[in-house]
């Protein structure tokens, strides 16, 4: 009897990253391999990788050097790095890392299974990094592993157009296409069937959905018809670009009674000098306007945002902009990154004469700030009795579960476990930074 195959796996990265993660699970088991939690007892080690600043790509190379000694006492090991990263470096990576077997790019997961195959039986390293065409990628989009998660990502759009000056994503994901709505809403109603009662859509820009293909419909339209599907309990999506929110698409925060109230809107930035040179395609006071209309036809929306501390040419001036802008807006959550120079892109080129101490300096300044409105939200939600779905057991542990308010704010509680999947009332009780307690209602 042969000895059972293992692998273990990694992802790094935004959600593209986990809906790819899923595919190559679904690989991995087609060809018998059972999925393990540690690289020292696994026979195949794939890491999925991000690549949108310098951290992630070093994290990545890291770990492999972690690998190699595995590697030496085990030859027959088979090390695999997919993604950003690979699609970035390609046949680089296998000569800089010799213990590494597969590098396998961003359109090229629907190779993986024979590029393993090659490798068990020729051992032959090998890279497959080639961009396909429209056409192919409409054919490929990956196909989702049966689940009994409540919530799940479902992909409809892939790549990037805008080419932001800071941003390597559109070089290693590719350009935009979108993937048939029939398509998407047959994988939604397969997904109710399997008692899947949130779905959250992901892409790039998820807000230019369908505007390429000259023959499908908007994504408003889309949310629409997502919203229509029986059994569905919440829809969510992400990233959205603040150049492409239409006031559809905003309309329709007031009008669809399962679209959960909340957006994230990367801004970036809060000068307009430093959005031109990111080339971002609004201005400061067309967000402000966005955010507005946001909010007259739903007032309880909460907004979350993406903020770049310290990119090249970026002044005090500018950077006290932004600060009045977290100000005005009052974010939910923002995610704050120190700029990260990426090669390939246009911001790279662009001198950049601003101390690191100083742009840590504003990095803290901005957290600070940021963790005072959070934990002004948090606070004033205490005592509130909100609708929370129920995704399952809470890893704080003691038998209780946890789910998410529509702002998805995780709540953990004390409940049966028959809750999971369902919308309950839960009063909130105490607030910590990551988490709400709550008790039913």
């Amino acid at each position: 009897m042969s000895r059972m195959k293992t692998f273990y796996l990694e992802t790094f990265g935004c959600q593209m990253n986990v809906v790819d993660s899923e595919q190559i699970v679904g690989i991995a088991r087609q060809l018998d391999y059972v999925l393990v939690d540690s690289p020292d007892r696994a026979d195949l080690i794939v890491l999925n990788t991000c690549t949108i600043r310098a951290r992630a790509e070093r994290k990545v190379y890291g770990h492999l050097g972690r690998f190699k000694p595995l590697k030496q006492q085990r030859p027959s090991l088979i090390v695999a790095v997919c993604g950003c990263v690979a699609q970035q470096e390609g046949r680089r990576m296998l000569e800089k890392t010799p213990h590494l077997d597969i590098v396998c790019g961003t359109h090229n997961l629907h190779l993986f299974a024979d590029m393993l195959r090659r490798v068990q039986t020729r051992r032959e390293r090998c890279a497959e990094v080639s961009f396909l065409d429209a056409g192919q990628r409409r054919r490929l989009f990956p196909e989702r592993l049966p689940s009994d998660e409540v919530t799940r990502f479902v992909t409809v759009i892939q790549g990037c157009d805008n080419f932001c000056t800071y941003c390597i994503v559109p070089h290693v994901r590719g350009r935009e296409v979108s993937r048939p709505s029939a398509e998407v809403l047959e994988e939604v109603r397969a997904l109710m069937r399997q008692g899947v009662r949130e779905i959250t859509l992901v892409g790039q820009n998820v807000n230019s959905y369908g505007c390429k293909e000259g023959d499908e419909i908007s994504f408003a339209a889309l949310l629409r018809q997502i919203n229509a599907v029986e059994g569905l309990e919440r829809i969510r999506f992400m990233t959205s670009h603040p150049k492409d929110l239409s006031d559809e698409l905003v309309a329709c925060f007031g009008e669809l009674e399962k679209l959960c109230k909340h957006i994230h809107l990367p801004v970036q930035a809060g000068a307009n000098s430093v959005l031109r040179a990111m080339r971002r395609g609004y201005s400061r006071e067309q967000y402000l306007d966005r955010i507005a209309r946001l909010r007259q036809v739903c007032p309880e929306i909460r907004v979350t945002s993406d903020v770049i501390v310290g990119f090249p040419g970026e002044t005090g001036a500018d950077f006290e902009q932004t600060m009045d802008l977290l100000r005005q807006v009052r974010y939910a959550e923002i995610y704050t990154f120190l700029y990260s120079a990426r090669p390939g892109t246009a911001a790279a080129e662009l001198p950049d004469d601003t101390p690191a101490t100083l742009k840590q300096e504003r990095f803290d300044r901005m957290l600070a700030l940021q963790e005072e409105i959070t934990g002004n939200y948090h606070e004033s939600d205490v005592g509130r009795v909100l609708p929370v779905l129920v995704e399952g057991s809470s890893r704080q542990g003691s038998g209780q579960l946890f789910g998410r308010t529509t702002w998805n704010r995780i709540v953990n509680f004390d409940g049966d476990a028959a809750l999971i999947g369902h919308v309950v009332p839960v009063r909130l009780v105490r607030a910590f930074r990551n988490s709400h307690l709550g008790e039913l209602a």
